[in-house]
C-alpha cells in the first residue's frame, strides 16, 4: 500500500461481501427482500411473514408460520428480572439506551448466548422480536405516568404492539399502516447498523453482542435517528406557510435537512411511495390535512431547490406521530423491525465467516524516537503531592 492508495471515506463504493438477503434493484429502483419487491410484501404479507422470509430464505408454509407466530406470542411478557433492570434506569435515559440495555440483560440471562446454531439463533431472535415491543411500550407509558399494559396472545404482532402502547385495539387502518412501516424498515442490505452487526459477528462474538452493537449504530441521527429528526423539523416549521422562510434560513446556515437523500438511491427511495400511501390513510383517518400540506410543501420546495428526494424516514416520522408515539420512540420502533434484517445477516456472516478487518493508510508523524528524555521520579512524586494538597 502506497501514499497513492485510494481512500474511500465511509467505504463509499466498496463491495465488502456478497449477500442473498436483500438488494436494491437499480433497473427498477426497487428494494428486494430475498428477491421479492418490498412494496409487494408490504401490501400482501404481514410483518411476521416477512420476518420468516428474511430468516429462512423463502415464504413460510402455513404450518411453519403458525409455529413461528405461536412461539413469538408465548414470549411477549418481559419477566420480573428484566423489568427490574429497566425500572432502575434513570427516567431521563434515552429510549435507545433502555432498549440496548434490555437486549444486554436478555443476553446475560441466556445460558446458550454463545450458540452459533442457526435454529437457536432464530429462536433468540424470535424472543427479541416478541419482547422489544413490550420494552418500547413500557418506555412511552412510563414517561407519561401510565401503568404498563400486559401483552395479549390473541392479537397479531402489530396490533399487540399498539395495544400495549395505547391500551386499545387499533383501528384496522392504523394497524395496517404500522405493519407496513415495520416491513419497510425490516432490512436494507449493508447499512451502518447491519455492517456493525456483521463486524461483531465476524469476531465470533455472541448474537446479543452483535445486536447491541447494531443498536448503538442505529441510534445515530445519520442512520436510525433520522425519523426523529424529521418530526422535530415538522414541529419547528409549524405549518406549510412557514416552509419557504424556514428553508431559506436552514440552507443559509448550511443545516442538514433530515429525511432527504440516501447513499444508495439516486432516483428516490423506492420505499417512500408505499409509506407515503400509508401516511395518507392516517392523515384521512385522523383528519389532519395540515400534516399533508406541510409534508407536500417541504418536499416540493426542497426537491425543487436541491434535486434531492425523500427517504423512508420522511413519511414514517409523521406517520408514527399521528399514531400517537412520542418522537423519541421512533428509533426504538426501528430497532423492533430491523432485528429481522440484522438476524438474517448475522446468520449469513456465520455461515461463510471471515474476520472483517480492513486496512488503514497512516498519515501521522514519521517514525521518531525518545532521545535523552527521562522522567524524574522524585520530581513527579513532589508534583503529585503538591496537586493533592492544592485539591
Amino acid at each position: 500500500m502506497s501514499d497513492s492508495t485510494e481512500i474511500r471515506k465511509g467505504l463509499v463504493g466498496v463491495v465488502a461481501d456478497t449477500t442473498a438477503v436483500s438488494k436494491v434493484n437499480v433497473e427498477t429502483n426497487s428494494l428486494l427482500y430475498r428477491g421479492y419487491p418490498v412494496q409487494e410484501l408490504a401490501a400482501m404479507c404481514s410483518f411476521e411473514e416477512v420476518v420468516n422470509l428474511l430468516w429462512r430464505g423463502d415464504l413460510a408454509t402455513p404450518d411453519e408460520l403458525a409455529r413461528s407466530i405461536a412461539r413469538e406470542r408465548s414470549h411477549r411478557e418481559l419477566g420480573d428480572r428484566l423489568m427490574g433492570v429497566i425500572e432502575r434506569l434513570p427516567d431521563e435515559s434515552h429510549p435507545m439506551d433502555v432498549v440496548r440495555t434490555a437486549v444486554s440483560v436478555m443476553g446475560g440471562e441466556d445460558p446458550t448466548a454463545w450458540s452459533d446454531d442457526p435454529e437457536e439463533i432464530r429462536d433468540k431472535a424470535l424472543i427479541l422480536i416478541a419482547k422489544i415491543p413490550a420494552v418500547v411500550a413500557y418506555i412511552q407509558r412510563h414517561r407519561r405516568g401510565l401503568p404498563m399494559i400486559a401483552p395479549r396472545d390473541d392479537l397479531g404482532y402489530a396490533a399487540n404492539f399498539l395495544w400495549m402502547t395505547f391500551g386499545e385495539e387499533p383501528p384496522e387502518v392504523v394497524r395496517k399502516a404500522f405493519d407496513v412501516s415495520m416491513t419497510l424498515y425490516a432490512e436494507h442490505s449493508f447499512n451502518a447498523s447491519t455492517f456493525t452487526a456483521r463486524v461483531v459477528t465476524s469476531t465470533l462474538s455472541d448474537y446479543y453482542s452483535a445486536i447491541v452493537a447494531a443498536i448503538g449504530a442505529l441510534k445515530g441521527p445519520l442512520h436510525g435517528g433520522a425519523n426523529e429528526a424529521v418530526m422535530r423539523t415538522f414541529d419547528e416549521i409549524g405549518s406549510a406557510d412557514n416552509v419557504v422562510p424556514w428553508l431559506d434560513d436552514a440552507l443559509a446556515h448550511k443545516r442538514k435537512i433530515m429525511g432527504f437523500g440516501h447513499r444508495v438511491y439516486k432516483r428516490g427511495d423506492s420505499r417512500v411511495p408505499t409509506m407515503k400511501a400509508a401516511l395518507d390513510t392516517l392523515i384521512a383517518h385522523y383528519d389532519r390535512p395540515d400534516i399533508a400540506a406541510l409534508y407536500d410543501a417541504l418536499e416540493a420546495e426542497f426537491v425543487g431547490r436541491k434535486g434531492i428526494y425523500p427517504n423512508l424516514d420522511y413519511p414514517s416520522g409523521p406517520a408514527y406521530h399521528l399514531m400517537g408515539f412520542d418522537t423519541e420512540l421512533f428509533t426504538p420502533i426501528f430497532v423492533a423491525s430491523r432485528i429481522a434484517g440484522w438476524t438474517a445477516h448475522i446468520q449469513e456472516q456465520l455461515a461463510h465467516n471471515a474476520l472483517i478487518r480492513p486496512l488503514s493508510l497512516y498519515d501521522g508523524p514519521a517514525e521518531r524516537h525518545i532521545d535523552g528524555y527521562t522522567a524524574d521520579a522524585a520530581s513527579l512524586e513532589a508534583a503529585t503531592r503538591q496537586e493533592e494538597m492544592a485539591g
